[in-house]
Parts: C-alpha cells; sequence; structure tokens
C-alpha cells in the first residue's frame, strides 16, 4: 500500500505531526480525570441509578446503528444509540475476558491491575469503580460472569463461587460465577449468591436466566441509588463446544448472512459459526430491551445511566489461533452506548475511548470524585462541546497476552505493535519486543497490508515507538527495548 496523494514524503511528513499530536501527556490525562467536568456539573443532586451491561466478545460492527452490518438485528441498542452517546471509536486495552475487565473496573491497566492473563485475581488493594460508587452512597450489585478471582484450583481458586474480598466492591447483591463459562452451558448451569450458595438454572437460554436476574433486581424497591453490573458470557463462544451456540432455532434465521470485510480474505472458523454468532447477538439484544422496559415500568428509567459495552471483539481465528488477543479491529473495537441523564444527546462520538475511560466517565456523570491514581480519562467533556469532539486526541496503550506477549498503541490514524517473537507468554512483559505489526486505518481500515518493516514508513514507526515507550513506562512497566523490523512481516 503506497503513500500517494502529495508524495511519499508529504504523507509521511503529514503522517508524522498527525501522530505527534495524537498522543496526550500521561499528566495531562490526570488532570482531565481529577474533578468532576462542566458536562456533569449542575445537574442534579439526586444520584443517577447506574445499570452497566456487559456482553462478551461483542464485535462493534454488529450493532446495526453503527451501519455496517446488513444481517444483524439490534433494534434495542439501535434505539439506544439513537436516544444516547454512541462513542462508536472505543477500544479495548487488553482483548482478552478478565484483562479487559480488570481495565475497565480499576481505570489502570492489566499488568498494574494484576490480571495480565485469565484466571488471575484482581488487586483487593485498588480503588474499583464499584468501590467507589458505594462510598459516594451507592449500593454495587452484580449478575454473571466475573473472571476476576483465582480460577484455577490448584492455586486455591475456584471457577464458580468467588470470596467477598475477590468481588472488586461488588458487596451487595451478588449472583455470579467467576468464570461462568465453565460452571454453565447455554441451557443449563449455575451462578451463586453473595453467600456462596448455588443459583441452578435448567431448560433456559442462559442470557434469559441472567436477564430474569436482573429484572429481578430492578423491580424491588430501592432506598438508595443503585449500581448494577450485568455480565452476559454471550456471544463467546461456549469453551468446551468450541463455538458460539445461539438460542434453539436462532441460527437458521441467520443463514448465508452478511460477512465482514476483515473476515472475508482468510480462513477461519467465521464460515460456520456466523449464524450462531448472529443468533446470540439478537439475544442479547432482546435481553437489553427487556431491562430496558422494566426500567421505564418501574419508573427508574429518567434517573438511570445505562450503559452497553463488550469486553472485546471477535475475529474468528482469522488472526491468530485465537477469537481476540490480537491488537486488529476485529479484537480491539467494541461497542459503548451511554443513555440516561446527562447522555441524552444522540450524537456519535468518534474519538478513541478506550475501556480504561468508562470508570472516570461514570464516576464523573454521576458527581463523583475520580480516583487520582485511575489513568483512564472522562468523556464527559466530548458531550456539549463540538470543537472538544474535533480536537480530542486520546491514543490508546494496549497490552496483549497469551497468543504473544506485545504490546501496542493505536491513534487515529495508526495501529504500530512490537511483540516477543521468541514466544514466550509466560511473562506480564518483556524486556525486549520486536516490530510486528504496522496498519494505516485511515487506507486500510480492516488490516490487510502489514506495513512493518517497510522502509516507507521508517519514520512513522520511529515516531510511534517513541510513543509506545512513554506508555509502556506510564504503565509501570520495566524499560524495554523495541528493535526494527527486519524483514516484510
Amino acid at each position: 500500500m503506497k503513500p500517494s496523494n502529495g508524495g511519499r514524503r508529504g504523507f509521511i511528513k503529514t503522517s508524522m505531526s498527525a501522530a505527534l499530536a495524537a498522543t496526550a501527556p500521561a499528566a495531562a490525562r490526570a488532570a482531565s480525570s481529577a474533578s468532576p467536568s462542566s458536562a456533569a456539573a449542575g445537574r442534579s443532586a439526586v444520584r443517577p441509578n447506574i445499570v452497566l451491561y456487559i456482553a462478551d466478545q461483542f464485535r462493534w460492527d454488529f450493532v446495526g446503528a453503527n451501519g455496517l452490518n446488513a444481517s444483524t438485528r439490534t433494534p434495542n441498542l439501535d434505539a439506544l444509540a439513537a436516544r444516547g452517546v454512541n462513542f462508536t471509536g472505543a477500544l479495548t486495552n487488553q482483548p482478552v475476558c478478565a484483562p479487559a475487565r480488570s481495565v475497565l473496573f480499576t481505570s489502570r491497566h492489566a499488568t498494574e491491575a494484576g490480571v495480565w492473563h485469565n484466571g488471575l485475581r484482581l488487586d483487593p488493594s485498588l480503588p474499583t469503580l464499584a468501590g467507589e460508587l458505594r462510598r459516594a452512597g451507592y449500593s454495587a450489585n452484580y449478575i454473571g460472569k466475573w473472571h476476576l478471582a483465582l480460577e484455577n484450583p490448584r492455586d486455591g481458586g475456584d471457577p464458580g463461587p468467588v470470596k467477598a474480598a475477590d468481588r472488586g466492591g461488588f458487596l451487595d447483591l451478588w449472583e455470579g460465577a467467576n468464570a461462568l463459562e465453565h460452571t454453565s452451558h447455554p441451557y443449563e448451569g449455575t451462578i451463586w449468591d453473595a453467600d456462596n450458595q448455588p443459583i441452578r438454572f435448567r431448560d433456559q437460554y442462559r442470557v434469559d436466566f441472567l436477564t430474569d436476574r436482573a429484572e429481578r433486581f430492578l423491580r424491588a424497591k430501592h432506598d438508595k441509588p443503585f449500581f448494577l453490573c450485568v455480565s452476559q458470557l454471550e456471544p463467546h463462544q461456549q469453551n468446551d463446544l468450541h463455538r458460539p451456540v445461539a438460542p434453539n432455532g436462532a441460527a437458521a434465521r441467520f443463514a448465508n448472512p452478511a460477512v465482514p470485510e476483515d473476515l472475508r480474505p482468510f480462513p477461519g472458523t467465521w464460515q460456520d459459526q456466523l449464524p450462531d454468532y448472529y443468533g446470540c447477538i439478537e439475544a442479547i439484544d432482546t435481553s437489553v430491551g427487556r431491562l430496558r422496559r422494566v426500567l421505564e415500568e418501574a419508573h427508574l428509567a429518567s434517573n438511570t445511566i445505562f450503559v452497553f459495552v463488550s469486553d472485546h471483539g471477535c475475529h474468528f481465528m482469522t488472526r491468530n489461533q485465537e477469537y481476540k488477543r490480537s491488537v486488529h479491529n476485529s479484537s480491539l473495537r467494541v461497542p459503548l452506548i451511554v443513555d440516561g441523564p446527562g447522555f441524552d444527546r444522540s450524537i456519535a462520538v468518534p474519538g478513541l475511548v478506550g475501556l480504561i475511560d468508562v470508570a472516570p466517565t461514570l464516576l464523573d456523570a454521576a458527581g463523583v470524585d475520580i480516583p487520582a491514581g485511575w489513568k483512564g480519562r472522562s468523556a464527559m467533556p466530548l458531550l456539549d462541546d463540538a470543537n472538544a469532539r474535533r480536537t480530542w486526541s486520546n491514543p490508546q496503550f494496549v497490552q496483549i497476552s497469551e497468543s504473544m506477549t506485545g504490546r501496542a498503541i493505536r491513534t487515529d490514524d495508526w495501529t504500530y505493535c512490537v511483540a516477543d517473537l521468541a514466544g514466550n507468554t509466560h511473562q506480564a512483559c518483556a524486556s525486549a519486543y520486536q516490530e510486528y505489526q504496522l496498519y494505516d486505518q485511515r487506507r486500510d481500515p480492516h488490516e490487510i497490508v502489514n506495513l512493518a518493516g517497510r522502509k516507507e514508513y521508517r519514520a512513522i514507526a520511529d515516531t510511534l515507538k517513541a510513543q509506545l515507550l512513554r506508555m509502556i513506562a506510564d504503565a509501570g512497566e520495566p524499560p524495554a527495548e523495541i528493535l526494527p523490523a527486519k524483514l516484510y512481516p
């Protein structure tokens, strides 16, 4: 993919300038998160309720409102986006389940939160979104998949019950499983209550069962503002079946569906699994619609912030031997739609927002002070100020584990990834990385052509390398060396 439009030198010069402008210093990020924004100021002193709905492994381009998929059926999510704020540039900072959730709840990078791969325990000393909201007078309630406590029994962990000390501040209603994919199947399984007593279901689709539990909570009487997290497993694959499983009969409705352009050139599992994936997406959308209706019927909707998000996307084994764990948009880009008080704007915000920015944004919206050690930025200033949206610069630092030990920077224009090509995945970070991937997001949004190692892009790679090294240091990692790519990948 050879640069054009004004010649290669002019292109590189322009791209370098854009890349340099893209990185906000850590101090500026901290300053922007220090206190509630002007968008949050002046609102009612009544704290809004917050519902955070997490769908696991949900691709952002499967939301109909994003206009990229002719087969998906998401009328409830589309209505949410039409009323609220659709953050169309949202990204995960660690594209695998547990690490992504550690970032979401602590606004710290996964290595800082102690969860750099699946199965580890969230550092209990860190401030969390649930803990900060409880300190501000909220109840903090959780239903579904957790994945932030030790999982392996040999390490003293458990895929099912979760000790209260390991619940990340969700100390009121608790109906969850540490690794729901290992304690349930699509039509049967077990979660555990706050006393770690089992709650079993059978002959009911898992999404519907968890939605029933959430509906039960929302219809109860509340004497204080509540924070409810509903964490579904779908459309994630059922691990022991190695595929997503839609409700009975749903996959047949999605025979021969639209195929996202990033999947088409590559072998993978999408040819067989897309119909079930579409069926899971439809089930999640129906669940969202049910909860929205309950909020309306219970007269809670006008004072409830409703957030729909995913932990990461899904590339159907087209980029590696996993469903995610890569720096491609199919792994990194996630839906992030927010509706409710302060977010009833009917706008799309295209600037980059990471999962690391979600917790600061929600505390800001609720008028709650943001902990000084959090690394994310509140996106609230973007809601009222079109100029702020135009000038927003929020490049994202991405950590990769399990498939490889890698680090990346994602800007509006570029994805630059480095990796430990020795293949050691049993380490939180590496002392030396090699340039591995470089994608032009403007010219190649489906990331078909890897530009790493090409001399025409050396200046761009050097600029991104310097920014990435600063991000590695800001995340508290040891100094690392980045070696240039010597071959075209």
